[in-house]
């Protein structure tokens, strides 16, 4: 045997995502070295890890044995890096952040300066939809959680990042004629809207009750990159946030619609349960948000205030 801790680290993300794709992306590489370094692990074993069926992959029985190992292995492997740096007074251990989809254009600009600074922390980012970002808040699952939308029924402390605004949004070469203040304008229209348990599609649908709007529904869909691509694709439109169609209004590929009534105003937030006692990693990042969010609003959301 003669596996590395870079295959074990393959292997055992390949075995939590159930998928080669989503591993690489997690992991920040291609998704043909993932392949590779599977197949160089696999051939050190006479007995398959994995199994193939049609587009899918399988963990074999005795292939979630060794993610199960391999998982021991990496937490102590990190553990022993943790106690490196912690005896030179560096700050150490992990900070889980959970965060709405379209908040993966917001949180990495206030974490990634943190996480370069300090090199014994460990960042678990896991990026879903508000229904499932909210249970990990509840189930006390995760340091903070990153939401456009503060939860009603859960006792949480909050600190404001950035506003969120949403627009009527269409592709540049969309040929109807829409009014400012008229029903019937958006009634005629094909939209597109997130899947349930959305927060865009929280704010998109109370827009319409407001209204009093009627819709036609002409597609659903599970993230705010796969609308985005439906409008580029001109299958439609949708009230989307500014933050995730910078380029795509910069090259011209996308317009926002004035319509009475938008955008929709509502605030990022880094939400944490109330009293929660906070790891010292956890309270680094709160007063290190507390220093430099007014200078990453000035440098990098400077552009957000021209809409």
């Amino acid at each position: 045997m003669n596996y590395t801790l870079h295959q074990l680290q393959i292997f055992q993300k390949i075995a939590q995502t159930k998928s080669v794709t989503k591993a690489a992306d997690e992991l920040h590489l291609t998704q043909p070295a993932v392949s590779i370094q599977l197949k160089n692990f696999q051939a050190q074993f006479d007995i398959p890890l994995t199994e193939v069926i049609g587009r899918n992959i399988y963990i074999t029985d005795f292939g979630k044995e060794i993610a199960a190992a391999a998982e021991k292995i990496l937490e102590q492997v990190y553990n022993i890096n943790y106690k490196t740096l912690a005896y030179r007074g560096a700050l150490t251990g992990k900070l889980k952040i959970s965060v709405v989809s379209t908040g993966k254009y917001v949180m990495p600009y206030f974490i990634s300066d943190f996480i370069n600074q300090n090199p014994g922390i460990e960042l678990e980012m896991d990026v879903t939809n508000k229904t499932k970002v909210i249970e990990t808040v509840a189930g006390n699952e995760v340091d903070f959680a990153l939401v456009s939308i503060l939860p009603r029924k859960l006792r949480i402390e909050h600190m404001p990042l950035l506003k969120n605004k949403l627009y009527l949004v269409g592709n540049s070469k969309a040929k109807h004629v829409i009014k400012m203040n008229s029903k019937k304008s958006l009634s005629d229209l094909p939209f597109i809207f997130r899947e349930k348990g959305s927060g865009t599609r929280q704010v998109m649908e109370q827009f319409f009750t407001d209204k009093e709007i009627s819709v036609l529904r002409k597609l659903e869909l599970t993230s705010n990159e796969a609308v985005k691509q439906a409008l580029l694709a001109n299958l439609g439109y949708s009230i989307m946030p500014l933050i995730g169609i910078k380029n795509e209004l910069q090259n011209n590929d996308l317009k926002i619609i004035p319509y009475k009534g938008l955008p929709i105003e509502t605030q990022w937030s880094l939400i944490w349960l109330k009293g929660k006692k906070h790891s010292n990693v956890a309270i680094a990042f709160l007063e290190y948000l507390k220093e430099v969010k007014k200078g990453i609003l000035t440098n990098i959301f400077k552009w957000y205030e021209d809409y």
